[in-house]
């Protein structure tokens, strides 16, 4: 072969000489082959024989670092996203609504504040709950659903980490998820729980969410997500507004209240009484807390209707609307005062 390839070319004058020449070397490199190839084998048999090699997963560590009580809520959330989620800065910079720049420089701070932790023991489970929480309450917007990237990442968690309240966490959000398309009309209008289509309602989100949770209620170790999805639930499982069972979501906030003392969750409380147990109860349970929590005006206006006090109510409607944290909850404010005000008045 190598003949017929450089004869053509440059034809030897001895051609004998020449072929005798070419077969020696090529039986040269092919000893020197051989040779060299039992004597990686042989080094290779005088070597102990490898153990089972354990898989590697930094994910969780991931979670913990991003959760780290040096950095705020805003970027433990955007770090969580860009380190665990995988989602590039355009993405998150446009979930939040801000330029990409200024996302950029939020998550190059977190990196380096984080930059030098090493993990020598279990992180705080309850911290990456609370930012896998905070990543369920940004909602959505622009190309990234927020919701379905916590759900997608709190199953991950849950597969990760055998903890009841991480269960509950997934299970609050599967159930909250369930009934988002009747959450808005198609003009982009709120809908309250009680005027909702609950036939739009998602029944298998619902029946997964239930699931979980029942199976985290059994271990008896009740935290406040798990709470919350008990309340979810109940919601969940009534066919109408009117067939809510709310003494028991009141129990389940007595619950709530005592595991966290958050006074939303005393604010909510103060609804669910006013549904159990008539206006009057839910007004006195209000009255104990201060007028400054977030969107008390709002549960008051409520309050103050059931009770049959439509201008008082309006009014209450009115500054609720004003202190609204967005648009769509402003604009449905002030459609529930318009409505009390175009009533006749006595």
């Amino acid at each position: 072969m190598e003949a017929l390839r450089t004869w053509p070319a440059d034809p030897p004058r001895d051609a004998k000489g020449w072929l005798v020449s070419v077969a020696w070397r090529k039986f040269l490199d092919a000893t020197r082959s051989d040779a060299s190839r039992r004597q990686r084998e042989e080094r290779v048999d005088d070597e102990p024989v490898p153990g089972p090699a354990n898989a590697v997963d930094d994910t969780l560590q991931l979670y913990f670092l991003c959760a780290h009580p040096a950095l705020t809520p805003a970027s433990s959330v955007a770090l969580t996203l860009r380190a665990v989620g995988g989602l590039t800065t355009r993405q998150i910079a446009a979930a939040y609504l801000v330029p990409e720049a200024t996302m950029a420089q939020r998550i190059s701070r977190a990196k380096r504040t984080v930059s030098g932790v090493r993990f020598g023991q279990p992180g705080d489970v309850a911290t990456v709950l609370r930012v896998l929480y905070l990543v369920f309450n940004e909602g959505y917007s622009g190309d990234v659903d927020l919701a379905a990237e916590a759900i997608r990442l709190t199953r991950q968690l849950a597969g990760m980490i055998d903890h009841e309240e991480v269960a509950g966490l997934l299970a609050l959000m599967l159930l909250h998820h369930a009934r988002r398309p009747a959450r808005t009309t198609r003009d982009g209008l709120l809908v309250p729980l009680a005027e909702q289509d609950r036939g739009l309602w998602d029944r298998g989100l619902i029946g997964e969410g239930v699931g979980i949770l029942q199976a985290a209620l059994a271990r008896d170790r009740l935290g406040e997500y798990q709470a919350q999805a008990a309340i979810a639930a109940l919601h969940a499982d009534a066919r109408s507004a009117g067939e809510t069972d709310w003494a028991q979501i009141t129990e389940w906030f007595d619950e709530l209240v005592r595991l966290t003392g958050s006074p939303i969750a005393r604010l909510n409380r103060a609804v669910a009484v006013g549904e159990a147990y008539g206006a009057p109860a839910g007004l006195e349970a209000l009255s104990a807390l201060a007028a400054s929590l977030p969107r008390h005006a709002a549960v008051a206006a409520y309050l103050h209707e059931r009770n049959g006090e439509p201008a008082a109510a309006a009014e209450l409607y009115a500054e609720a609307a004003r202190k609204a944290p967005n648009l769509p909850e402003r604009e449905h404010l002030l459609r529930q005062a318009a409505r009390l005000n175009a009533r006749p008045r006595p």
